[in-house]
């Protein structure tokens, strides 16, 4: 992999750039870090501007339920043949008209069918619910479970239903447990490039495991062990904030959390938190005698100063009557 090439400034923010040199360099240290695994990153050079792309982890911090979308967007609902066939898998009106189904029916699938996701985090799982396996099934009015068709699929369509929908910590979508909060600290990766600002990556995300919230609700932070805090802005690049911080995750990570429930913490305020309330109280109490010492060493000087000009003023004032 080639890091030389000419010097050039790499934006990585507002106002904010970087050489593509020193950039390189980082991206180097990033790739050793990670030699042989898939969170390697490539580069590449595309009309005079440089590129990196890879995985990005991101941690989950939320303290409050996300919404599964019931379907895909581009998921098509077939109704049943007849009200007859299928009429535990359907909703009837008033004069026996079907209508339009609210969600899809809780699947259960046995160990045998279910095929393991590289993208769900290991702690914690749910119910999976194969909806996407089964688009013509509709959710009834009770919980009565309805029994999916025996069919056999081919592996590359195994795989293509894989890749349409991908579960958080387990949570395909199921109409019971659509609403959940993930567990915190739990890891996702999503495949980026330095060109995505943060706003791109969190709809990338959303979008990935059909979240229903809005992206607005969100934010990233680059969060260190230290307790710093540090909120990627809209104009910033992710992962080129995640090459700058260091490969290491037990530094620093990139967390998705609410954008109004975390307060930024700066590094001055961080090296602090971790310290027990009498030893914060006697830093407290340091700087207020280091305070007061300041506070009578400048008394003493503008006192000094005051008697200098006082007496100079007698001077000039008592020159002319001398005359």
């Amino acid at each position: 992999m080639d890091y030389g090439g000419c010097e050039y400034p790499v934006p990585c923010g507002k106002d904010k750039y970087i050489s593509k040199n020193e950039l390189l360099l980082h991206l180097k240290t990033y790739n050793i870090y990670y030699e042989g695994q898939n969170l390697q990153l490539r580069h590449r050079e595309e009309e005079g501007e440089l590129i990196v792309e890879g995985l990005l982890n991101i941690s989950w911090g939320l303290r409050r339920p996300i919404r599964l979308q019931m379907q895909d967007d581009n998921q098509r609902i077939r109704p049943p043949p007849s009200s007859s066939s299928w009429h535990s898998g359907c909703n009837l009106g008033a004069h026996g008209s079907v209508l339009k189904p609210s969600t899809l029916p809780d699947i259960q699938v046995t160990d045998a069918e279910a095929t393991p996701n590289a993208e769900t985090p290991a702690n914690g799982a749910a119910t999976k619910s194969q909806t996407e396996d089964t688009p013509q099934l509709m959710r009834t009015r009770s919980d009565v479970g309805v029994r999916r068709r025996g069919s056999a699929r081919t592996p590359s369509e195994q795989r293509r239903i894989r890749r349409h929908r991908f579960s958080i910590n387990g949570h395909f979508y199921n109409h019971k447990t659509s609403v959940f909060t993930p567990a915190y600290g739990s890891v996702t990766n999503v495949r980026i490039n330095s060109t995505m600002t943060t706003p791109q990556v969190l709809k990338l995300l959303l979008n990935k495991f059909k979240i229903e919230n809005s992206a607005e609700e969100f934010a990233l932070y680059i969060v260190h062990t230290s307790g710093e805090k540090q909120k990627l802005r809209a104009s910033d690049y992710p992962l080129i904030a995640r090459i700058l911080q260091g490969p290491c995750e037990q530094v620093s990570k990139v967390f998705l959390m609410e954008k109004d429930q975390v307060e930024e913490v700066t590094y001055d305020v961080a090296q602090y938190i971790k310290f027990e309330m009498p030893v914060l109280r006697s830093f407290i109490q340091k700087l207020e005698e280091e305070e007061d010492r300041e506070v009578k060493k400048l008394m003493r000087k503008y006192s000094i100063l005051r008697l200098m000009i006082e007496q100079r003023l007698e001077e000039i004032s008592e020159g002319p009557t001398a005359m």
